[in-house]
């Protein structure tokens, strides 16, 4: 199958799906199409039990696409550009600690907590998995993915600090827990031995080194937009940062994902205020929100059909289904944590919880476990990231707007009740030890 026809049958497949979930079910976009995809696929399964033979096909298509390529090359580039650009400078700011310390110490704390728990749930299973790839598993299921994330902050009504705080660092820490699998992978495979000097000159390399030449690069795009009038040019300079910025973060061993982020949003709030005219502006918004509409729905279709390739062993199941709590409750602790310890303000009450619920995980954990070396660990760990993939998207993101609902309410009520509370403790009257000091007081001064 030539590259034209598989992009061919992705396009069809996502429209026609796009097309069943707007006429018939009415979810989220890219919910609805993957819930499509993962039904089609489960009815392929099913066919193929009764031995029709369809899934074949399905795996065929799967076989000629590099999944892990296709998303972390060709598509999360553009993906996290169109989202860094409705991303506030100025309210990203304001929440610069709390997005640096969870995007970062973090995504740590979580990796070394989901591998730590999973190897001792593992085993209580029957099914042990060396502890290098447990924190392998950690590291790709720890960051929360900035694609299904941006997608569900447009309906979720969550606070707007805790939306702003989620964003930023859904948009960072895919990046630095794309850097901390890679550093685990080497070791786990035995390209480079365990060094925490050079691990760490890795890491700031990766992190800072694509920060910085995202600066660079958004630099020179918003001085080359500011000198002229022309939305087609424009659009397609913008087009180019993207592109040929990714593929020069990749050239140079620095995060591509970083890089972009950093670039989308110097041009969404600085490129888009002054670099632009009212035209240019409304069409490059339109054009960025149509690439990002489509390039999701072809994703959340290949997260779908990636069934196909999950391996139905009793107990893989299992350990799937007990990774979800344990990552649940490992993205608390790593954002309680450091926010308590380094006393993190700027956030309301209840804010974790809903930051803990609306952290979805999606295409990106998916193709990092894609990438792993054939063998039992690579299904095992492929199994449990599709089943915390699956229940991220379509319960996590289904629930989050009640989640944040009830917990604004609850914090309202609190605040009315401890306001009521402190507006008695002004009015109650005076003991009458205060009482007759008050007419001792008063006789005093009278005489």
């Amino acid at each position: 199958m030539t590259f034209f026809n598989i992009i061919a049958v992705l396009i069809v497949i996502s429209a026609l799906f796009a097309y069943i979930n707007f006429r018939f079910i009415g979810l989220p976009s890219v919910i609805g199409v993957m819930l499509v995809s993962i039904l089609v696929s489960l009815g392929m399964i099913l066919a193929d039990r009764l031995g029709l033979g369809i899934a074949r096909e399905g795996e065929y298509l799967l076989k000629n696409i590099d999944f892990k390529n296709t998303l972390m090359v060709w598509m999360l580039g553009s993906l996290l550009f169109a989202g860094a650009m409705h991303v506030e400078l100025n309210a990203l700011h304001e929440q610069k600690w709390n997005v640096l310390v969870f995007s970062t110490v973090g995504v740590i704390l979580s990796t070394i907590c989901i591998g730590t728990l999973m190897y001792f749930v593992l085993r209580w299973i029957g099914i042990p998995m060396g502890y290098i790839y447990c924190l392998l598993f950690g590291a790709l299921i720890s960051p929360t993915d900035p694609v299904a994330v941006m997608d569900l902050l447009k309906t979720a009504g969550a606070p707007k600090p805790v939306e702003t705080a989620i964003a930023g660092e859904s948009l960072f820490n895919d990046g630095i827990g794309v850097v901390i699998f890679t550093l685990l992978y080497g070791i786990a495979v035995g390209e480079h031995a365990f060094s925490p000097g050079g691990i760490a000159l890795l890491f700031v390399r990766e992190t800072f080194g694509g920060a910085i030449l995202g600066l660079a690069l958004g630099g020179g795009a918003y001085w080359l937009l500011r000198s002229i009038d022309n939305y087609q040019v424009e659009i397609l300079l913008t087009l180019a940062l993207v592109i040929g910025g990714y593929a020069l973060a990749i050239t140079l061993d620095t995060s591509g994902p970083i890089t972009i982020v950093v670039a989308g949003l110097l041009i969404g709030n600085q490129g888009r205020k002054f670099a632009m005219s009212d035209q240019t502006r409304e069409r490059l918004t339109m054009f960025w929100e149509l690439v990002d509409e489509i390039l999701n729905s072809i994703l959340f279709v290949l997260i779908g059909v990636e069934l196909l390739a999950v391996t139905f062993a009793q107990k893989y199941i299992l350990a799937g289904m007990a990774a979800i709590p344990v990552a649940l409750a490992s993205r608390y602790g790593s954002l309680a944590l450091p926010k308590y310890i380094l006393r993190l303000g700027g956030l309301p009450s209840g804010a974790l919880k809903i930051m803990t619920w609306g952290g979805l995980r999606g295409g990106i954990a998916v193709a990092l476990a894609l990438s792993l070396p054939l063998g039992q660990e690579r299904n095992l760990i492929l199994t449990m990231t599709y089943l915390m993939v699956a229940f991220s998207i379509v319960v996590q993101s289904l629930t989050i707007k009640y989640v944040a609902t009830w917990d604004v309410l609850n914090t309202i009520q609190f605040d009315t009740i401890r306001g009521r509370f402190r507006n008695h403790q002004d009015n109650k009257p005076a003991s009458n030890i205060e009482q007759r000091k008050d007419n001792n007081t008063t006789l005093k001064l009278k005489s």
